[in-house]
């Protein structure tokens, strides 16, 4: 198999897990569906470590640079994309997540001094003119989202850029993508877990019986997902397996249109702003 098959069908499991959380969350919490996610993640990324690499290898300074990263990503901000989704779709909430290159590109440029190529403000006015599409709208209709709704899967995508360059610098210390996820994800998941228990609100994240045939499923469908967002980083180069892994909310229109058409509508312009989002991110993480 290609490696470049690789990004791309952990693209489509992300796209599978948005359908699944928008058909769940009509019964449940979406922070059930977060919780489910984390602890099969966990389980799977610490799994891979433990039975391929030494412990050892985990007392690495580059931890704290991964442990850090954990508070953001996935913690806040798969919780701020879901319910971004539950709020504005999976049509308008997946689009406008993948605009984070622009946030990775804005941090790496105040904070490490980079300059950015004339690609890169390209793929911003791309970005820019995207979601200016994907939120356009005539005039309200019946159970319609509110513009503020839209900072929910902006806020996701911000935290997740600022998160990629916490866990780049641990790359940099331990190039290891697999012991970057398991800390990563060890890390959001332990605080979840003390928020849920200072709080004495573990019955949020119990789903119902409506929702556990979809928020079941997307445990599994995001933990391969993420998996495969590191495999596919380590088969190729990153040039090539961004791009790819980007082409998530392409597969989300296309699911949308598929299998979430009592739920929502996707006008031309959803659309059109998708595609220049997606070309304003493939410009930036190409550059």
């Amino acid at each position: 198999m290609r490696p470049e098959i690789v990004p791309i069908i952990s693209a489509m499991g992300w796209a599978v897990d948005s359908i699944l959380v928008r058909r769940g969350a009509r019964t449940s919490s979406v922070l059930s569906a977060a919780f489910l996610s984390y602890v099969v993640t966990t389980v799977l990324m610490w799994s891979y470590v433990v039975l391929n690499f030494p412990l050892s290898i985990v007392r690495s300074r580059a931890a704290f640079y991964f442990m850090t990263s954990g508070t953001l990503q996935p913690l806040l901000a798969r919780i701020l994309l879901y319910i971004g989704i539950e709020r504005l779709g999976v049509a308008r909430a997946m689009p406008l997540r993948s605009t984070g290159p622009i946030f990775s590109v804005a941090i790496a440029v105040f904070f490490l001094h980079e300059r950015p190529v004339i690609s890169v403000y390209l793929g911003g006015l791309f970005i820019v003119a995207g979601g200016w599409m994907v939120l356009y709208r005539r005039g309200a209709a019946k159970g319609d989202w509110r513009l503020l709704d839209a900072l929910y899967p902006l806020l996701a995508a911000f935290l997740a850029g600022v998160s990629q360059n916490f866990r780049r610098a641990g790359l940099l210390i331990l190039p290891n993508p697999f012991v970057a996820g398991a800390v990563t994800t060890g890390t959001s998941l332990t605080l979840f877990v003390l928020y849920l228990w200072i709080k004495r609100q573990f019955s949020v994240v119990i789903p119902s019986r409506e929702s556990l045939p979809y928020f079941g499923p997307t445990a599994f469908v995001s933990a391969v997902s993420q998996l495969l967002v590191f495999t596919s980083l380590s088969l190729g180069e990153v040039s090539v397996m961004l791009p790819l892994l980007n082409t998530t909310p392409l597969f989300s229109l296309l699911f949308s249109l598929m299998f979430l058409r009592d739920l929502e509508k996707v006008t031309m312009n959803i659309v059109l702003g998708a595609l220049s989002l997606l070309g304003g991110a493939i410009l930036i993480t190409s550059r």
